[in-house]
């Protein structure tokens, strides 16, 4: 078995840490994005000086605005952030070409073969946040372990800016104190089980009876007490391609949530990342994927394909939508209600060139290069479909972009 130095780098409050760092005048006070005070749509990031008055993406503008009335609220940019992301994952390709992006603003990297290269494994994670840090503005937060489980998790711990190892060998003392919800698939309905059963941290999961757990959560017992003894051995760092095979975004709540509403928000932001992604490459999707998670751990899935590739932002999230709702209807014919903790939606089957019908399709293709081309230049709230706006005239969905 290969023993494997990955990292996991994850950009701290993304969104608005470009905001900050893009408009001075912005540093050191809280940075709301996603849209005013006043709108009907959720947060998609907050400062780290905005989340000192409990503001956190996914919650309501409106409440976010009773929180922190003097917060800045901005609408946000995708240009800008779509940039910045770029700029880092350049970064991280000068350190090891086995890099797998999760998000715009996080990624793992297996320098296993690379590190010496940099002074080893610690010297090589605090090069790269000095990297970062200087030449594209942001600081980052990086676990560095033996698995991705692990460094995860390390990732998460001190932020912002935070660098933490774990010792090869190491793992389970370092999970062990740790609260069970930091463990991967220990959602609120799992937790609830284990801690019926007296567990309170990852360290008691580790040392629980197998038997015990596999009854009470099936095979999922078994998986999450591996995990928790940090056992996290098949899963490797899988390059992003250079030619994409499929273009998506995902967003992951920061709470459980039932509001559909909320999800069919962030699933049309997630639509138009995709459809400005496509249109970038020159591009156009043959089928469209929905991605939806929900807890404890399930993962579902529903794709349709096309009759013809698409790279328009509402065809992608008119489709989207419905498989939402066939993803989600397994819960209304059960009689049960799961709550969904992250949403994505992908393009796949991926053909080039723009297809222009003599009407509606090139009239589409105008309308969506004028929306990039506006966009870009002045923030992503600077023009809306009439569909993303209700009968009053107000943005039906301001948050514009997912975290």
């Amino acid at each position: 078995m290969i023993e494997r130095t990955i990292l996991h780098c994850d950009l701290d409050a993304f969104y608005a840490s470009v905001e900050q760092r893009d408009h001075p005048e912005y540093r050191g006070k809280p940075v709301i994005v996603g849209g005013g005070p006043n709108e009907r749509g959720v947060v998609s990031a907050a400062s780290y000086e905005a989340r000192k008055f409990g503001v956190h993406s996914a919650m309501p503008l409106r409440q976010a605005g009773k929180l922190c009335p003097h917060g800045i609220f901005v609408p946000g940019s995708f240009a800008a952030y779509e940039a910045a992301s770029d700029a880092v994952m350049a970064l991280f390709a000068e350190r090891t070409p086995l890099v797998e992006p999760i998000s715009l603003d996080e990624a793992f990297l297996d320098i296993t073969g690379t590190a010496h290269l940099f002074g080893g494994p610690e010297a090589c994670g605090r090069d790269l946040k000095r990297a970062v840090r200087e030449q594209v503005g942001l600081v980052i937060s990086v676990g560095l372990a033996p698995n991705k489980l692990c460094a995860k998790v390390a990732s998460d711990l001190r932020k912002p800016d935070g660098f933490v190892v774990v010792p090869r060998g190491g793992e389970a003392a370092f999970l062990a104190p740790l609260p069970l919800k930091r463990l991967w698939g220990v959602g609120p309905k799992t937790q609830q089980v284990l801690e019926d059963l007296g567990m309170r941290t990852i360290g008691d999961l580790a040392n629980a009876d197998l038997a015990l757990l596999e009854a009470k959560l099936g095979e999922h017992g078994s998986t999450i007490a591996a995990r928790a003894n940090g056992i996290d051995d098949d899963r490797e760092v899988v390059a992003d391609p250079g030619d994409p095979k499929s273009i998506g975004h995902a967003h992951t709540f920061d709470r459980d949530t039932l509001d559909r509403a909320q999800i069919e928000s962030t699933l049309l932001r997630l639509s138009e990342g995709v459809g400005t992604r496509l249109r970038k490459h020159e591009l156009r999707g043959r089928t469209i994927t929905l991605q939806l998670r929900v807890a404890p751990f399930e993962t579902r899935t529903r794709q349709r394909t096309l009759t013809e590739p698409t790279s328009d932002d509402l065809k992608i999230y008119e489709t989207a939508r419905v498989l939402l709702r066939e993803a989600l209807a397994a819960d209304r014919d059960a009689g049960r209600v799961s709550p969904v903790r992250l949403v994505g939606v992908t393009a796949s089957g991926l053909v080039g060139g723009e297809q222009l019908d003599l009407f509606t399709g090139a009239r589409v293709s105008r309308l969506n290069a004028a929306l990039d081309a506006v966009r870009a230049k002045f923030g992503d709230a600077a023009l809306d479909r009439a569909s993303a706006r209700d009968a009053g005239g107000r943005r039906r969905f301001s948050d514009r972009r997912p975290r």
